[in-house]
């Protein structure tokens, strides 16, 4: 009891920065989806009238436009860069495209007609691509040999994807409570994670340290990858939490997730426990006032980089 009192004690009194050090104006009207790559140097972001946009984190310069599937609206809401910066995925519901972050031009399209597009992931080189649909399944898919594969082991729709930096491992996780670590190489279940509700956000490590598994409850899980065993399960006094997108910083201490509630948090990884709380600036006119953090990164001087729904690129001092 004296330990739970506390805990709420430190957390009202601690309380979210909500004031960034830096912003800059990424997409104007805000965005749907947004990717921050490995090494915090391009931003990719869907934009609500701009389409596609590729940005220089460095130089804030723009380096590419992209329209999905020609002229009309943007529906583009599952983006992902690749860990190497060498190409990115877009989809929206139906259909999902690779391009060229050195070149800018489109490399394939391809249209999904069995089920909806839930997620998408791209390994080095481009040479995988993670596609997680409605109907529970799950296809990894090389453009440049054909070669596909499909994992049936979920049951229920897939919420997310993750996909290893070389292409060869998969975490997923869906509405069946469960998120699995596979090889997309031979279809097979390296490790099986169970939940007591939905998963609604995965994440690899692109070190091969870690995974991170949360449902729509109570659980958000740090796993060791080699062994299957837990590290730690995130400490927070909210009933549940929802994540919308997680990252570990490259030493292995931290994970920084974001949320649709505007919040982006830092945990340590070897406990769980809290870091440092932010707020993320609420997207213009939202009623009431909100953002979703779409991607989130670790920049050097213990600084933070987080772009959200508002089309804010945003920095913070941890």
């Amino acid at each position: 009891m004296t330990l739970l009192l506390t805990m709420l004690l430190l957390h009202g009194c601690t309380g979210a920065i909500t004031t960034p050090e830096e912003s800059v104006i990424l997409a104007e009207d805000g965005a749907l989806a947004a990717d921050v790559s490995s090494d915090n140097t391009l931003a990719l972001i869907s934009s609500v009238n701009d389409g596609i946009l590729v940005w220089d984190i460095t130089s804030r310069e723009k380096k590419f436009q992209w329209s999905h599937q020609g002229e009309g609206n943007n529906l583009v809401t599952n983006i992902h860069i690749a860990p190497d910066n060498s190409h990115a995925v877009t989809s929206d519901r139906e259909a999902f495209a690779i391009w060229s972050l050195i070149s800018g031009e489109p490399i394939g399209f391809w249209r999904i007609d069995e089920s909806s597009i839930r997620d998408v992931a791209v390994s080095n080189q481009g040479r995988g691509i993670l596609v997680g649909r409605g109907n529970g399944k799950v296809m990894f898919f090389e453009h440049e040999t054909g070669r596909r594969i499909e994992f049936l082991g979920h049951q229920e729709k897939i919420n997310s994807v993750a996909l290893s930096p070389n292409g060869f491992y998969a975490l997923t996780g869906g509405n069946d409570y469960v998120a699995y670590l596979w090889d997309t190489r031979t279809g097979q279940v390296i490790h099986r994670f169970p939940h007591s509700s939905r998963v609604t956000k995965v994440a690899l490590d692109d070190q091969g340290r870690y995974a991170f598994t949360a449902d729509s409850k109570r659980d958000a899980i740090v796993w060791d990858v080699q062994s299957g065993e837990m590290i730690s399960n995130l400490s927070f006094i909210q009933r549940q939490k929802i994540f919308s997108t997680a990252r570990f910083s490259q030493d292995g201490k931290y994970l920084l997730t974001g949320s649709p509630t505007r919040r982006v948090n830092l945990w340590n990884i070897g406990d769980g426990s809290e870091h440092t709380e932010w707020k993320v600036t609420p997207k213009k006119g939202s009623r009431p006032q909100s953002a979703v953090v779409y991607a989130t990164g670790f920049l050097p001087n213990n600084k933070l980089l987080t772009i959200s729904s508002s089309g804010l690129a945003e920095v913070w001092s941890q």
